[in-house]
């Protein structure tokens, strides 16, 4: 696929950036829409930045400055070992993340071990723009995705679905209760496409961009991010409850069997009926 033209645009400035910093940082890999080449006009930079030790935020916000980043800020938990420096240089939005050798290794070997994140996925798509040849490594590694990961990441995902009496589901429609059904469709449908991913042995991204990402899968259920899209956008409860658990339904089809696939499977077909009988 080529690139986008604002791809293009951000990946020159995220280059400048990379260019810019001090020779004891080890690795600079540029993430998200702009490695993957599908940046459009409200897209931001994502960079990671690899040094050899762990720096604290003042430092990484003096180096970012010292780059030609304005209006800097921060975001999400402190004190721990990932520093994170959001600004703008151009009129572009960056985001930085930092981290020592030490954490980038801990962070990789985390994947292997099921960590959920979409640390795996942003490393498999990054691209260097300055490099001591781990990234190179690490993309190495993540070329195989383990079967057995795969399976515990399903039967996890599968956790939720069953245990409580099917007929359960009737009260996330009940009136007044939209916040507690849309927040359980959420978590749902997040659960639907880490299957989906996990099936495919692909490493799972975020959910921006579920369209693009899943067009390529050759395991899903048909329709996959329009039926959530329907799910999530029905304006009768009853009606949205069911796209999703039909939805969920033939995701769990599509698995190998295991003790939560195997639960979810009977627990969503009975919850079906019993949605189907009440909508009439």
């Amino acid at each position: 696929m080529t690139a986008t033209a604002r791809s293009a645009v951000l990946r020159s400035i995220a280059q400048g950036i990379a260019d810019a910093l001090p020779l004891a940082v080890e690795e600079v890999v540029v993430t998200g829409s702009v490695s993957r080449g599908v940046a459009d006009d409200v897209s931001d930079i994502e960079m990671l930045v690899v040094t050899q030790g762990e720096l604290d935020l003042e430092d990484c916000f003096s180096l970012a400055a010292a780059c030609g980043l304005t209006d800097l800020g921060t975001w999400g938990e402190q004190g721990v070992p990932t520093n994170r420096v959001s600004g703008y240089r151009e009129g572009a939005p960056v985001e930085l993340i930092w981290w020592s050798r030490a954490h980038a290794e801990s962070a990789v070997d985390a994947i292997f071990a099921g960590d959920l994140s979409a640390t795996a996925d942003a490393i498999a798509n990054g691209v260097a723009l300055r490099t001591s040849g781990l990234l190179a490594r690490w993309q190495g590694r993540l070329r195989h995705y383990p079967e057995e990961l795969a399976r515990v990441r399903i039967e996890d995902a599968a956790l939720t679905w069953g245990g409580f009496a099917p007929a359960g589901l009737l009260t996330l429609v009940r009136p007044g209760e939209r916040l507690a059904l849309v927040e359980r469709m959420v978590d749902d449908a997040s659960r639907v496409v880490r299957i989906v991913f996990a099936l495919n042995h692909v490493w799972q991204p975020t959910l921006k961009r579920l369209a693009d990402r899943a067009a390529a899968l050759t395991h899903k259920p048909q329709r996959l991010p329009e039926r959530i899209e329907e799910a999530l956008t029905e304006p009768d409860p009853h009606r949205a409850l069911l796209v999703m658990t039909e939805l969920q339904a033939e995701t769990v089809a599509l698995a190998p069997d295991g003790p939560n696939i195997n639960r979810a499977r009977k627990w969503l077909s009975d919850g079906r009926e019993i949605l189907v009988q009440h909508f009439r």
